[in-house]
């Protein structure tokens, strides 16, 4: 059985996710922790609960969702996971910050890259990576079949989807990529986004603007 602790961190308020098992195995998924409390409060959790990250995964590469990411991978020797399309895109994050007015740290080491259809072990579970792009060109979903969650990224959210004016989206790629690798899910799937509340499958399939 898996677990999730959510943070929602910096300025732009980006939900970070730790899932863990039973036996105390973690990952840690698009670090957003900007702030210095920030980060001890994600670092605070993990040693709290006794956790050993084993996985560093970014669903893209925005420069919210990879703010943690050099803090991360220094202090747990974590390489980061991330699709090949979102190099450039994790390349871009610190001009994107000094737009901003976010200036941040910067990631600038080894990559490890994953694809749609891979599936990712924690013990003795798996998460499925489903290739989902259009608000970015190389976004991942992590699916836990048996856990009934999805790790959206900001592909989709609560009443809305993810924003596709900024380089590299494409709209009509966003609404088909939900439509047929989210959708598909079983309605009782509980979508977890990068942004934002929770929601399900199903609820949105029913009640969001974007997609009825």
């Amino acid at each position: 059985m898996l677990q999730i602790k959510v943070f929602q961190f910096s300025p732009i308020q980006e939900n970070t996710y730790i899932i863990y098992n039973e036996f105390n195995d973690c990952i840690i998924i698009d670090p957003g922790c900007y702030f210095d409390e920030e980060k001890e409060m994600l670092a605070q959790f993990i040693k709290n609960n006794s956790l050993q990250p084993k996985m560093l995964i970014n669903t893209h590469c925005h420069l919210d969702h990879v703010f943690g990411n050099k803090y991360v991978s220094e202090k747990y020797e974590l390489t980061p996971m991330i699709h090949s399309l979102e190099k450039q895109v994790l390349e871009y994050a610190p001009v994107s910050g000094l737009m901003y007015n976010l200036p941040f740290e910067h990631y600038t080491g080894d990559l490890n890259y994953i694809e749609g259809g891979q599936l990712i072990k924690l013990g003795n579970e798996t998460l499925e990576c489903l290739f989902t792009p259009g608000h970015s060109p190389g976004s991942l979903s992590f699916y836990s079949k048996s856990n009934e969650f999805i790790i959206s990224g900001d592909v989709l959210f609560k009443r809305s989807v993810g924003r596709t004016d900024l380089p590299g989206g494409n709209h009509d790629l966003l609404i088909n990529t939900i439509k047929s690798k989210l959708f598909i899910l079983p309605d009782t799937t509980t979508v977890y986004s990068g942004h934002g509340e929770t929601t399900t499958i199903g609820e949105e399939k029913l009640e969001n603007p974007y997609l009825v």
